[in-house]
């Protein structure tokens, strides 16, 4: 069964990373999720990223605000992907968050989603996984199927309603 971990830097966090759980265990993907901070415990990031591929994990999340460096620690420390998540402060609307995680020194590289874009670090996580499983593989080609379909619904109505105006 395929595995991702989901860390967050504060438990303030966790409403910005609930969408990803929801996308990874949507697609049954084993998810643990903790609380772990690169600044406050260090020597928990370190122990986590060290023994992480040992545990099973295949892909890591990583959610920070402000100097948000978890996800470069958690680089550091291991060869698996980690994908940084962002979160928005009330200091410069997440956009310290995004630079402290998308600036990551060469050879410690870590795939950043959208500030607060916890659907797409879950997403994103899956795309990962599905060149291993391809069950989960299936699953996004029918997931982004639905998702057209979506959209080619909303824009007929569309097409529909425009007819009817008068301008």
């Amino acid at each position: 069964m395929a595995k991702a971990a989901i860390i967050m830097g504060s438990k303030s966090d966790f409403a910005v990373v609930k969408p990803a759980i929801s996308a990874l265990k949507k697609f049954g993907v084993e998810t643990e999720v903790r609380v772990i901070s690169a600044h406050r415990t260090p020597d928990d990031a370190h122990e986590f990223a060290k023994n992480a591929e040992k545990n099973g994990t295949e892909v890591i999340i990583c959610a920070a605000g402000k100097a948000a460096h978890l996800g470069g620690v958690i680089a550091a420390y291991t060869t698996l992907p980690v994908i940084g998540l962002p979160v928005k402060t009330d200091m410069m609307g997440g956009l310290d968050s995004l630079l402290s995680i998308v600036q990551m020194p060469s050879g410690i590289p870590v795939a950043t989603v959208g500030v607060n874009g916890g659907e797409n670090a879950g997403l994103l996580a899956l795309q990962i996984l599905a060149l291993k499983y391809p069950e989960i593989s299936e699953k996004l080609k029918a997931f982004k199927r639905q998702m057209a379909e979506k959209i080619n619904k909303d824009d007929a109505a569309l097409q529909e309603e425009l007819k009817n105006m008068e301008f």
